[in-house]
Parts: structure tokens; sequence; C-alpha cells
């Protein structure tokens, strides 16, 4: 680590080092070779000849770049960008300086964006697979935790005021249910994705028609053996000199979906642990405040929300993107997707291990649940109350009116004097309600005022997330490490 300039929090602090490595100068450049002993080879398997009438790419020439294609000469490339001012052509030469038989057919045909761009779908298609690996394991500790507390009930809130009660398992499904929603989105997008392929400089694929002599059938085929030799299904059909930026607005969305759901849960994490319901993970010789010693600041699910609105707003930039590029092609995208698509992808990789770490490790306090929940269940109860009263011979709406006023001085009683809520006491010394304070306290069950939030627990885990998890078992375990 230099002491001396910038580097990324992004790299020192929260990313992992599989999500960095995928966006380093070493993948980069690797690829790169790869793609120009994937253009060599298919060139050489779809006969391509000089002007003797001889191969022009020779299997002598593909194994010299095969044996020299991991040994990146990084100073010859930088000294050779300080002069030509062109950084795929500073590695073509640097390349051809290993390879003296390969040089002059290196990069036959291609533009920059051949390895450019090509480089960019491979990596953002690797990242999104960690991405998606990271997700599965979040959802399945997720689902974990809601089956094991489906039936604890807890006050619910809406705007943040008491309701109906849920169970604690019941509202980790709304956060469970956002997540499969973005590995649905992941998953579709992983699917479309498409290689660029060998389409020249303004995407006509003139100059590989030029070499091999108008022979559209092998052009053709070019991106279809290139794409195969790269791992891929196929090639967009149609572009300009680059894939559609359209593209990384689309990946950058689905990062963007993941970064909205975990910043939803982190909010909810950070009420509960106001509450003292719920916790998140706090380490033995973890200090919360350098002030306040006694604090336990929800510092993980803090960092969750923070890095989340970074992912956010990273949209914005593709978007931008995509919409000004000129007809075929300008290089106004290239500074902005250096910054913008590693970083988007090493945030959402820094949230995901958060939200392992913390899903993983939170304390439940079932009692003070308890408590808040029985301290407000009279009030929810008084619908019950007042049907039971019905069946007894009452007046629905005379008895709806009376339980309108005891609540009102029952909420005072709460509110304006801080005493506990006597709502139950209220009830009983009326004569128009037909149970006495007993029957009313053994009434204030809450899980009879839960509805089938259980059973919606065990459907949707059972049904909708077992078979996902079921599916990608191979991948299930993933720890995280959390470097601050």
């Amino acid at each position: 680590m230099s002491n001396d300039r910038y580097t990324s929090p992004l790299s020192e602090r929260y990313a992992s080092k599989e999500m960095q490595y995928i966006f380093s100068p070493d993948k980069k450049f690797k690829t790169w070779r790869r793609l120009w002993i994937a253009l060599a080879e298919a060139e050489n398997e779809l006969g391509l000849k000089n002007e003797q009438g001889e191969p022009a790419v020779s299997k002598e020439q593909i194994e010299e770049l095969k044996a020299h294609a991991e040994e990146i000469n990084y100073d010859v490339a930088r000294e050779r960008e300080k002069l030509v001012r062109h950084d795929v052509m500073s590695h073509v030469y640097a390349y051809g300086q290993q390879c003296p038989k390969a040089a002059g057919i290196i990069h036959l045909g291609a533009t920059s964006c051949y390895v450019g761009d090509n480089t960019d779908v491979i990596i953002m298609t690797e990242a999104l697979r960690l991405i998606r690996t990271k997700l599965v394991n979040v959802i399945d500790e997720l689902s974990k935790f809601a089956m094991k507390y489906r039936n604890l009930p807890t006050l619910a809130f809406t705007h943040f005021q008491p309701a109906q009660p849920t169970t604690v398992g019941k509202r980790a499904t709304l956060w469970l249910q956002e997540f499969m929603m973005d590995l649905e989105d992941l998953e579709y997008v992983l699917s479309t994705i498409k290689l660029l392929g060998s389409k020249g400089t303004t995407g006509t694929q003139a100059s590989f028609m030029e070499l091999f002599d108008g022979d559209e059938e092998k052009v053709k085929k070019l991106d279809q053996m290139i794409a195969e030799k790269m791992g891929f299904d196929s090639c967009y059909p149609v572009s300009g000199q680059t894939y559609s930026r359209k593209l990384d607005t689309r990946v950058v969305n689905v990062l963007a979906g993941i970064a909205a759901s975990a910043h939803k849960f982190s909010n909810d994490i950070r009420l509960l642990q106001h509450l003292k319901e719920i916790e998140e993970p706090f380490e033995k010789n973890q200090i919360g405040s350098s002030a306040m010693a006694y604090k336990r600041n929800p510092m993980r699910s803090e960092r969750i929300a923070s890095l989340s609105r970074y992912v956010m707003a990273d949209v914005t930039n593709t978007m931008f993107t995509s919409a000004c590029q000129w007809f075929e092609r300008t290089l106004d995208d290239s500074a902005n997707k250096r910054i913008s698509i590693p970083e988007g992808f090493l945030a959402t990789d820094g949230i995901l291990d958060l939200l392992l770490n913390v899903v993983d490790g939170l304390v439940v306090y079932d009692k003070v649940i308890e408590k808040r929940l029985l301290s407000e269940l009279p009030f929810m109860a008084t619908e019950n109350i007042m049907m039971d009263a019905v069946k007894a011979g009452g007046n629905r709406q005379e008895l709806h009116e009376k339980i309108r006023t005891l609540s009102m001085e029952a909420g005072k009683n709460v509110k304006e004097y801080g005493k506990e809520n006597n709502l139950l006491e209220l009830i009983a010394e009326d004569s128009e309600f037909p149970m006495n304070l007993k029957e009313l306290q053994e009434s204030m069950n809450p899980e009879k005022y839960t509805g089938r939030a259980s059973s919606q627990v065990k459907e949707f885990i059972e049904e909708t997330v077992n078979p996902v998890l079921e599916a990608n078992r191979e991948i299930l375990g993933v720890k995280s490490e959390i470097t601050v």
C-alpha cells in the first residue's frame, strides 16, 4: 500500500481479492493475449492465405503466441506507450518483442475494440458470476434465518407506527424476496450477454472481407469461432466499432438492484438495532464510539447503506455514456468506463460480503420483541374483543365507539403520563363488555394475531427459494472476510 498517493477504498477496504483480480491489469492484458490467439487460430483454421497462397497465419506462430501468453512484459509496453500514446498498439508491440516469428500477424485485421471491448464483456461476465455466487449465498443464509424465526411473533410497522403483528421470519422473507428478484434479473442479463467479435472499425467487417477476399461466409464464421474459443455462444449480430453501451446500463442496473435491496435490508436492521430487537454481529474487541464506550453502532449495516448509494448513483454514468455515443463510435466513454464499471462491481462485491457477514451473525432478542409486542397488543386485539362482545348480544356500532374512546384514554396514559398500557383494565371495568380481566389477558396470545405469517414463510422457502438453492448447491457455503 502506498501512503503518498490516493488509493481507492474499494480496493483497500471493501472489495474481495477475487473481484479485485478480475479487474486487475494482469487479467485484462492476459485476456487481450487470449483474444489475439483466438483470432490467429480462427484465421488459420479458416484457411487465410497470403499473397503467395501460403497460410497467412501458421501453427508455429500460434504456438509462439501461446508460449508467451502469460508473460506480460509491462516495462516494454509502458515505454512504448510513452512514444506512441496508444495502449493497444503498445501491447501489440510488447507481445511481438516476445514472439518475433508471430509479430507480424498479431491483431491481424482487427481494431483496438477487438481486444478492448471483448475483454470488457469477458470481465463483466466473470464479475457477474462472482456476484451471483455471493448473492445465492446471501439468499441461503437469509432463508435459514427466516425459517428459524418463522414462528416468533413481532410487532409490525407501517409508517414506522405499530401495526398488526407479523413474525420475525416473515419480515425476513420481505428482504429475501427482493434478493430473489435481483437474482432473476442477474441471470437474465448473464444469459443474454454476447461478445462483440471481430467487427472492424465501423462494425462492417470490411477489413476481414479484404483479408478473406470477399468470402462472407468465412467472415461470418470468424465471429462465431472467436466467440466459442472465448467461451461464449455467439457475438452481437450488429455493432458499430464497439458493442452497444446499452449493455453496460443493463449490467450496472443489476448491480444497482442488488444495492437497493441491500440498502432496504440495512435500513431495517439499523432501526431494529435502535429498538434493541435485532442486532448485527458485534465483535469482542470492536469499538462502537470513540467517546461513548457503551455504544454498539450498526457500522456494517451503515456501510452497506453507504456503498449501496454509490452503486445506485453509478447507474447514471452508464446511462449517460450509452446516450452520448455518436454514430458508430466516440471515445468519451473510455475514461468513464474505466472507473464506473470496475468500481460498481467492487462496491457491490463489498456490499455482498457485508451482507453475508451480517445475516450470518444476526442476534435476536426475543424477550425485547415480546415485551414491545405485548405493550401494543391490546390495541390490536380490540377488533376480536369487539366481535366477541357482539356475539354475546352487544351492538357493533356502540361497542366500536366505546372501544375507540377507551383506546384513546389508554393511549393518553401511555403517551402523556408514561404509564403502562391499561386498555384491558378499562375494557374489563366496562359493563358493556362481557369478559373479565383474566379472560382478556388470556386472550393476549400474540400467535393469534399473526395470520398466515408462519405458513407463508414455510411455503415461500420450500416452494420458491429451496429449488433455487438446490440447483446451486455446489456454490453454497461461501463465507465472507471483512477487512475493517
